[in-house]
């Protein structure tokens, strides 16, 4: 299930370290509407990028589009004292590639790309990396 999700990200301009992919139970992504749903086994409370500390719930749902997810559910930021739901994730590309997470609010915040992107260690992830670039072709 890793494997789908991992395609999808990456297949999108997304960062692979964005969603957790740890535990999860049940995924699923609808091509022709870019629906994608995962179910982890428990509620994943920190994830630390940096200076972002993300929290994901036991079901996140999401619309991908290229270079970004739209109607996000499920997946919270801390921002100094207070946890704030975001909605919409974003990437610019450019040379000083930026990420933008967007509150139901309107608020936004940006950040550098690459505080998103997961060191590739295990030999299996990197054969799932080739596997996304031949499907990209």
């Amino acid at each position: 299930m890793q494997r789908k999700v991992h395609v999808v990200v990456t297949r999108k301009g997304l960062p692979n370290g964005l969603l957790t992919l740890q535990d999860i139970q049940e995924c699923g992504y609808v091509e022709e509407t870019g629906f994608v749903w995962l179910r982890h086994k428990k509620k994943r409370d920190l994830n630390k990028f940096d200076d972002v500390v993300i929290s994901y719930e036991t079901e996140i749902t999401a619309y991908f589009e290229p270079n970004k997810i739209k109607n996000l559910t499920g997946v919270k930021a801390k921002e100094f004292m207070f946890w704030v739901t975001l909605t919409e994730i974003s990437v610019e590309e450019s040379p000083s590639a930026s990420i933008t997470f967007k509150t139901l609010f309107g608020l936004s915040r940006s950040f550098p790309v690459s505080a998103f992107k997961v060191q590739i260690v295990n030999e299996e992830v990197k054969g799932l990396v080739e596997e996304t670039k031949e499907l990209g072709k």
